[in-house]
């Protein structure tokens, strides 16, 4: 039990701002840390919801809900995920071999293509929560939790591009089967809940999510050789990205 609250400490260390009680950072206690990175997740949703009730309560105006709906994530990560996106933006747009890609993504310095391809994602995850309706974003909550589902799944059964770096580290640290069950069983319990509540924004989101593994896995093999801690991020922000742009499509139709 002990490991295991490590775990989730250490998880909300690393990936969130929220102010946590200090865990070591030992092998053992990083066992299970994707088990817990969904449960990130779970607190972005319940933001997003909160401001999806005040935003109706205040009656704010489309842009500024939408506006709140894309930095809360940002606030609540500060901006991790986002980072790796911009990496891998950079390595992937070089057009280099697979070691100069990787080198790339060491590189702490802002390319072009990162400034380019960030301020894409920006622009395009305004625009559709703008589109997304009350009822929409509530859904969308919860496609903060399947992607850190997906991810932590990513990383106990996708291969690493290399043995050091935060995916390598957390991949040798981790109980790789035990991993990918329970991010598996997370997975059907966050798809069970949606297809209850919400059942059409449910297809819609499965749907860009599992087509976002798919072109995340082979894009990484392909490109890097493997997984990184930079392409997980680039896997999380697009993916979010889809799954918006998908319930968007589904609720025009």
């Amino acid at each position: 039990m002990k490991k295991l609250i490590n775990s989730l400490l250490i998880a909300f260390a690393m990936y969130s701002k929220i102010p946590t009680p200090r865990a070591d950072w030992k092998k053992e206690n990083m066992r299970y840390v994707m088990c817990c990175f969904p449960l990130v997740g779970v607190v972005i949703g319940a933001l997003i919801c909160g401001w999806s009730w005040f935003g109706g309560f205040a009656g704010l105006k489309d842009g500024l809900r939408a506006a709140g709906y894309v930095l809360i994530p940002v606030f609540v990560t500060g901006g991790i995920h986002l980072d790796g996106f911009l990496d891998t933006s950079d390595a992937l747009h070089s057009y280099a071999p697979v070691e100069r890609k990787l080198e790339i993504l060491k590189d702490s310095h802002a390319g072009a293509f990162a400034i380019i391809c960030g301020c894409g994602l920006f622009i395009a995850n305004f625009g559709l929560w703008s589109q997304v309706s009350v009822h929409g974003a509530r859904a969308l909550a919860l496609g903060y939790v399947m992607s850190r589902c997906l991810s932590g799944w990513s990383v106990a059964v996708f291969p690493c591009a290399k043995d050091t770096g935060l995916a390598a580290t957390f991949q040798d640290a981790a109980h790789r089967k035990a991993v990918a069950v329970v991010c598996g069983v997370e997975l059907i319990v966050v798809l069970l809940v949606g297809g209850l509540l919400i059942p059409r924004e449910m297809v819609c989101m499965a749907l860009a999510a599992g087509l976002t593994l798919v072109w995340y896995g082979r894009m990484a093999k392909r490109q890097f050789g493997g997984i990184t801690g930079d392409l997980a991020g680039w896997f999380l922000q697009m993916c979010e990205c889809l799954m918006a742009l998908f319930v968007v499509v589904g609720e025009l139709l």
